[in-house]
């Protein structure tokens, strides 16, 4: 007899045929988790876990205290030997990594599916996003970090140079729900610039983390130069905190503040990707069709377990119902799964941590009113901790929906009458990490995105056009962080910035008999035909 709760609800979200048999065991192999547990720095023993079925994963060596320090002190007399290589050949090392990467991406893929529980194409924009980074840093990397000469305080006789020092050894403590992308993407930088990293990957996902470790250092990074500890994160943490050069960190708000905390107790820098509760507008004149399709992706990619995706929507009154017909249709349709294959549209929640907080959302705000137009069931059916893809209409403070970060597939939908009310609601939080703005008119959607408080936003797009351009910054406002990852500062972050000045001929100060006065007056006068002469 079949147990009740492993029966598909009516009228549930389909199930995706599965058309890879494999079972984590068939990836996960003993010799696989040796392998890449040598590149961890642990006397102990933790275990992973695999979403899709709850079972232990793999068994990892656990860090002390002491095993922090060793790894610091490898990292240290590693990376000032990494430093010293020219910025051409540690770039090089990012571009063979970018192809290896794409040449066995497969590896990759089964690995974050594991881990995280993520359908296959979600994983795959973990893979995009690491190969689009390697690939702008290793390009770029040495022309943003060849020294600049400066106009000196005065012109000809006075010449500046701006160099880029690495900080040392970078602290990077990486959350479970980008494994790849939040481990790899953020460390190539810091490596581009000269860096050593030490670490600390969420145990549940290290296994990715590592994975992209033994691949960087086939590439060519030497293999002291990235450390690798794994432990609780309150344990471990702090241990990494206090040792770092410089910290990053990706998380919720709550730890980042202590995060900060610490770096800045030790006088060290920090950048922090924090929380968010990111809004998309869809004005009057946007394509439904499009918008729809659009809000699927911003919403329930990864399952919702993306610090960018979506999770209020302000659909325009006189467009809210046709809206809403297409994006519950194409909710309800979406097909869950859990198969090494391409096909599902999404995956599970990574743990029972997660579903608590998105049945305990989506529960409460349904007792205190709101309306569930599609999913808003878990699904052991599938898995222990899938749930459905869940759109909330109603919801309004003080509901947790409302606005704590629910971190899971459930959006709430609202409507509105005018453009400055949608900004003004959108804005309405004290996070400001990425947002989303539907319309026909591209003009029109740069200049409400650009009323938007958040550090990203997204025209006609939910999240990957702003995030996928490497070129350009990405990272939060208020509680969302502090920092930004990609662009210049993304690896500039990494170094410190140091002026070399030399002066030639004559001195900064009385001399060949000048008098005090004489030099203010003859200063006084040169400053004059600088500033005539438009010299910055």
């Amino acid at each position: 007899m079949t147990d009740s709760k492993d029966v598909a609800p009516a009228g549930g979200n389909p199930v995706a045929p599965g058309t890879d048999i494999r079972t984590a065991a068939d990836v996960v192999t003993t010799a696989l988790v040796d392998r890449l547990a040598r590149g961890v720095t642990g006397s102990g023993e933790t275990v992973s876990h695999a979403p899709f079925t709850g079972e232990v994963l793999a068994r990892l060596p656990e860090s002390s205290s002491e095993d922090v320090e060793a790894a610091f002190a490898r990292a240290r007399e590693a990376g000032r030997r990494w430093a010293g290589v020219p910025a051409r050949q540690r770039a090089a090392v990012l571009l063979r990594f970018h192809d290896l990467l794409l040449d066995r991406q497969s590896e990759a893929l089964d690995l974050i599916q594991l881990e995280t529980g993520k359908a296959r194409l979600h994983a795959h924009e973990e893979v995009q996003a690491v190969a689009i980074g390697a690939r702008f840093y290793g390009r770029s990397s040495p022309g943003l970090l060849r020294p600049r000469a400066h106009t000196g305080v005065l012109p000809l006789l006075t010449r500046v140079a701006e160099l880029r020092v690495p900080r040392g050894v970078v602290g990077h403590i990486a959350p479970w729900n980008y494994p790849l992308e939040l481990s790899a993407g953020d460390a190539l930088p810091a490596f581009a610039a000269g860096n050593a990293v030490v670490m600390k990957p969420d145990t549940e996902t290290a296994l990715s983390a590592l994975w992209a470790r033994e691949l960087l250092v086939e590439a060519g990074l030497p293999e002291d130069v990235w450390q690798v500890v794994l432990g609780e994160g309150p344990v471990v943490g702090p241990e990494v905190i206090a040792r770092a050069d410089y910290v990053t960190f990706t998380g919720s708000t709550r730890t980042g503040r202590e995060v900060a905390r610490a770096a800045a107790g030790r006088l060290v820098g920090s950048s922090l990707e924090l929380g968010g509760k990111n809004a998309m507008l869809v004005l009057r004149d946007a394509d439904v069709e499009r918008a729809a399709a659009g809000a699927v992706r911003a919403c329930f990619s990864s399952a919702g377990q993306l610090c960018i995706s979506i999770e209020r929507l302000y659909v325009h009154s006189s467009i809210a119902d046709r809206f809403l017909e297409r994006f519950v249709a194409r909710t309800r349709a979406l097909r869950l799964g859990r198969s090494l294959s391409y096909g599902a549209d999404m995956g599970s929640l990574a743990s029972a941590r997660q579903l608590a907080t998105v049945v305990r959302h989506v529960e409460e705000a349904v007792a205190k009113g709101a309306t569930v137009l599609a999913g808003g069931r878990p699904r052991p059916d599938i898995g222990p901790f899938f749930h459905e893809p869940t759109i909330l209409e109603g919801v309004e403070a003080p509901m947790a929906v409302c606005t704590e970060e629910t971190f899971g597939p459930v959006v709430s939908v609202h409507r509105f009458e005018d453009e400055d009310e949608a900004v003004e609601r959108a804005n309405a939080t004290p996070y400001g990490l990425n947002a989303s703005v539907w319309t026909r008119d591209g003009r029109r959607g740069r200049a409400v995105a650009a009323r938007l408080r958040a550090g990203t936003v997204n025209v006609n797009e939910g999240y990957a056009a702003a995030y996928g351009s490497a070129r350009a910054p990405m990272g939060g406002m208020g509680d969302s962080g502090l920092g930004r990852r990609h662009g210049a500062e993304g690896l500039l972050k990494y170094t410190e910035a140091q002026t070399v000045a030399q002066q030639r001929v004559v001195p900064l100060g009385p001399a060949f008999g000048l008098s005090d006065a004489g030099y203010a007056r003859l200063m006084t006068a040169g400053l004059r035909v600088l500033k005539s002469l438009r010299v910055r």
